[in-house]
This record gives C-alpha cells, sequence and structure tokens, in this order.
C-alpha cells in the first residue's frame, strides 16, 4: 500500500511537470498570432495562473519614460490601469535587483506593501515575482503571481516561471513592437487628416477671400473699358485691356475650379453614402430570391433618403467613347494650336459607357491639357481607348519631362506644383510647362472617390533632366542632350490612365 501511494505520487507529480512544460507549447499556440499587447498579457496571466496554480496574477511592463511599471493585468482588480515606481514594493524590488523573489508569508516581508490588501479587501499570503527581459537583456517588466492555492509556491515553480517568463517575454516584445508601429501609423494618419483638414481650409478662406475682389475688379474694368472706348485714345489702352482681362480670367477660373473642389469635398460623405446606396441598389437588383413587395419598400426608402438630402436622381446617359474623346481632342488642339505636337487617337469606335458627359468632359480635357503642358513642342501624344472585362480604360500618354518620383505622390492632391518655387512663371494655359496648379487632377480625384473612376499613374522623369530645377528647352530640336526625336521620345514621359467601370452610377443633382 506504501509502494503503491508512493507510485501514484511519483505518477502525480510526474504528470504535474509534463503538464506545466505542455503549458509553454500551449502558449505559443494561444497568443502566438495575439499581437494586441493587452490581450496578449491578458492570456500570459491567465495560462501563469493555471499552470502554477495561483489565485492571482499580475502582468507590470516598464515606462523608461516615466520610469514606472504599469499593468492593466491586475486580476481583480478590474480594469484599471495599474502605475508605481519601479523601485516601490515587492514588484519593484524583484524589477531593480533582477532577482526571482518567493516569499512564503507577505505579511512578513518588509517590502510588501499592505495598503493594497487594506484597499481591495484581499488577503495576499504567498508571492511569486519574476523579471521579464528583453532579448538584448534590458528590463522590460515583471511578472507576480499571489497566493498558491495549495501551500506555497517552492523551487520547481521558480524553474518553471523562469522558462515561462523567457517565453512569455518574445510575445510581449513582438506586441510591443507591433503596437508601436500601430500607434505610428496612427499618428502619422492623424497628422495627415489635420494638415488636410488646415489645407482644405485654407482652400476654402482663398476662395472666398478671392470671390468678392475679383468680381469688383472685373465689374470696374468692364465700366472703364465702356468709358475710354468713347474717347480717341482707346487703341492705346486696348492692349492693356487685353492683358488685364486674360490675367483677371484665369484668376477668376481658378477660384471657380477651387470653389467646385472645396463643395465637393464638403458633400464627401454624402457621396459615399449615395454610393453604398446604388451598390446596394445595383446588389438587390440581381436577387432573383427577394420579394417584390421587399423591393418596393425598399425603392421607397431610398426615394425617401434621397428626398431628404434634397437630391434629385439623374440616371448617367450612354455616350459612345470614341467620338466624344475624339471631340474633346479637337478642341484641345484648336486650344494648343500654337504648339507643334503631334497626336495619335487609337482604340475601339464601338464603346459605350453609362456616364455623364459634363464629368467625362472635364476629365478629358484636364487630362490632355496636362499632357499638352509637359511635352515640347515636336513632340507626340498618344491617347488609347480600350475595353476590359468590367469597364473602360482610358490611357493619355505623353513624351514629355515627366515626373519625379517624389512628386508623384502628390500630384493629385492639388496646389501642388511639381516645379521648384525659384523657377515658377505663370504661363499661358496649353503653354510647354505652364506651371498649372494641379486643380484639374484635383477634381479628378474627387469624381473619382464619388463615382468610382480609378485613376493610376506611371511617369519616367526625363533622364536628361533628373530634377525639378533641370530646364527643358520646349523644342526638341533645341535640346542638346537629343540627335534625334525618337531621342527625346525615349527618355522619358507620363501616361494617366482612368479606369470607368460599366455599371451606370446615378448622378444626384442638388434640388
Amino acid at each position: 500500500m506504501i509502494r503503491k501511494s508512493e507510485d501514484s505520487d511519483r505518477e502525480a507529480s510526474l504528470h504535474h511537470r509534463y503538464r506545466k512544460y505542455q503549458s509553454l507549447l500551449e502558449l505559443g499556440q494561444i497568443i502566438g498570432l495575439e499581437l494586441r499587447l493587452d490581450n496578449l498579457l491578458l492570456q500570459i496571466a491567465q495560462k501563469a495562473c493555471e499552470v502554477l496554480e495561483a489565485d492571482r496574477c499580475s502582468m507590470f511592463i516598464y515606462d523608461p519614460y516615466q520610469d514606472e511599471l504599469w499593468s492593466t493585468v491586475a486580476m481583480g482588480l478590474g480594469e484599471q490601469v495599474i502605475r508605481i515606481p519601479s523601485n516601490v514594493g515587492v514588484a519593484g524590488h524583484c524589477f531593480q535587483s533582477g532577482a526571482v523573489i518567493n516569499i512564503e508569508d507577505a505579511y512578513e516581508d518588509p517590502r510588501f506593501n499592505r495598503e493594497v490588501d487594506r484597499k481591495t479587501g484581499y488577503r495576499t499570503r504567498s508571492i511569486l515575482c519574476m523579471p521579464l527581459h528583453h532579448r538584448d537583456g534590458s528590463k522590460l517588466g515583471v511578472i507576480q503571481l499571489l497566493n498558491k492555492k495549495s501551500g506555497v509556491f517552492n523551487k520547481e515553480d521558480e524553474t518553471f516561471l523562469v522558462a515561462f517568463g523567457n517565453h512569455a517575454s518574445v510575445f510581449i516584445e513582438m506586441a510591443q513592437l507591433q503596437k508601436a508601429r500601430f500607434e505610428a501609423l496612427e499618428r502619422s494618419r492623424n497628422e495627415l487628416e489635420r494638415l488636410n483638414k488646415a489645407k482644405s481650409k485654407a482652400l476654402d478662406h482663398l476662395s472666398h477671400e478671392l470671390k468678392t475682389p475679383l468680381t469688383i475688379i472685373q465689374g470696374n474694368l468692364r465700366l472703364l473699358r465702356r468709358k475710354l472706348q468713347a474717347a480717341s485714345s482707346f487703341d492705346e489702352w486696348k492692349k492693356y485691356f487685353e492683358i488685364l482681362g486674360t490675367h483677371l480670367e484665369r484668376l477668376l477660373t481658378i477660384q471657380e475650379k477651387a470653389n467646385m473642389i472645396i463643395q465637393s469635398y464638403e458633400k464627401k460623405d454624402e457621396y459615399l453614402f449615395l454610393n453604398e446606396l446604388d451598390q446596394m441598389d445595383g446588389k438587390l437588383t440581381e436577387r432573383a430570391d427577394i420579394p417584390s413587395d421587399l423591393m418596393a419598400q425598399w425603392s421607397e426608402l431610398k426615394e425617401k433618403i434621397v428626398e431628404h438630402l434634397h437630391l434629385k436622381p439623374t440616371p448617367s446617359p450612354s455616350i459612345p467613347i470614341f467620338p466624344a474623346i475624339r471631340k474633346i481632342l479637337e478642341a484641345s488642339k484648336q486650344k494648343a494650336k500654337h504648339r507643334e505636337i503631334a497626336f495619335l487617337l487609337e482604340g475601339r469606335q464601338d464603346i459605350e459607357l453609362s456616364i455623364e458627359p459634363k464629368i467625362f468632359g472635364q476629365i478629358m480635357e484636364g487630362l490632355l491639357k496636362n499632357a499638352i503642358e509637359n511635352t515640347p513642342d515636336e513632340g507626340v501624344i498618344q491617347i488609347g481607348l480600350e475595353k476590359t472585362g468590367h469597364g473602360v480604360l482610358v490611357r493619355v500618354e505623353d513624351f514629355g519631362i515627366g515626373i519625379t518620383p517624389e512628386n508623384q505622390e502628390y500630384i493629385f492632391d492639388g496646389l501642388f506644383s511639381t516645379q521648384e518655387t525659384d523657377l515658377y512663371s505663370s504661363r499661358k494655359p496649353y503653354d510647354f510647362n505652364a506651371g498649372g496648379k494641379g486643380l484639374d487632377l484635383l477634381r479628378m480625384k474627387v469624381y473619382g472617390q464619388r463615382f468610382g473612376f480609378d485613376f493610376s499613374l506611371t511617369s519616367q522623369r526625363c533622364i536628361h533632366l533628373p530634377t525639378d530645377k533641370d530646364l527643358c528647352p520646349g523644342r526638341i530640336s533645341l535640346c542638346p542632350h537629343c540627335q534625334r526625336r525618337e531621342d527625346c521620345l525615349s527618355s522619358g514621359g507620363s501616361a494617366f490612365s482612368v479606369f470607368f467601370p460599366t455599371h451606370s452610377r446615378t448622378i444626384y443633382e442638388t434640388i
């Protein structure tokens, strides 16, 4: 009987040891994919309590900026965050000394703070506390177990906790790195959001401030022109009026575009909501198993929502794309008739697309204008049109100076010039290197967000003009680097592509 009892105790002890070390594998399986720090610490604490048969476990992480140990995992204390100086209490002494602390009677140890028990009503008896380290040996924190359920913590528990802590420290360090990355990304996102709001506010203020004085100047110029026309010396003033009129018209165009973009951004959330309505409507329409009365209720609900937003739905008409592009191209060529550029239009002529003609026209006109202003005389611009599986792809490619990689990231943001500030000079629209404000590309971006258009850019900066300070003479035959026209065409350029989905999007106009 004695031998059987000894064998039984030995077997139980071996099983208990096996269970302990098996838990190390389970720890990896349970928390290996959990990289949220708070959840990870909780799972480690729960597993430590389970295996070492402790009543409670606290995970303290070192904060080097405050020189404190903090924990959101102190079982029995709810979800409150605990912060203590890194040299206070049993946990602080363990952290500073780097030694495992095993206390059989907490109230007999001067390092134990009885005030915590007094406030919580908990009675601490035994404590097992061990420091945690990073892989480079630096201090990470402390794991502290309270009240062994049967007896006190022994040497075997200490040995196991060392292995357990080393194993857990690796996961904690990974989670800390991941958390730091997420926090850095969140800070970057918040900063970008703040800058975008500041930019929108500045643009709004600029548009508002420009509108009134420009309107007054325009009115006074008309009045002054009429008065001087009656005078015999009007011919002497005529050229000045033409110059003033040209630049005033340009400022008014910028103000109008900026105002349109501001209004579009202000309605961005409304656009996204309407897009979701359109997508849901399309999915429901495709379902044959939805009862007709339910579809009728959905249609009525959608109408009421649109009515509440003071909008009027206008289905997009279907237009033949090739003739539309050809018409816009001819208008652009007329505006750039003072330039010597070859245009090539290729693609299927039988493609139709459901889109508002005005919106399509503004997009194509903006792309062509951008290409013309970045292509030197004697250069080439190609326009391609093709049908894909789910839409239509339009590509406008120039063989001009190209865009540097650092500028490509911001090209659709608006009010962004690819030229160096000290080299910037405003020329007439469609002139080479005219120095546009990027408002046409920003407007395209807004349209894309509203109607689901997908814009992409590929660009290679001219190999002879690697930076924005390197200037192109504006005519291939004047370039000191190119002996032939083909040399320029192969040295750089940009291609803007727009993907128009074939499914129709409803246009909503303000009532």
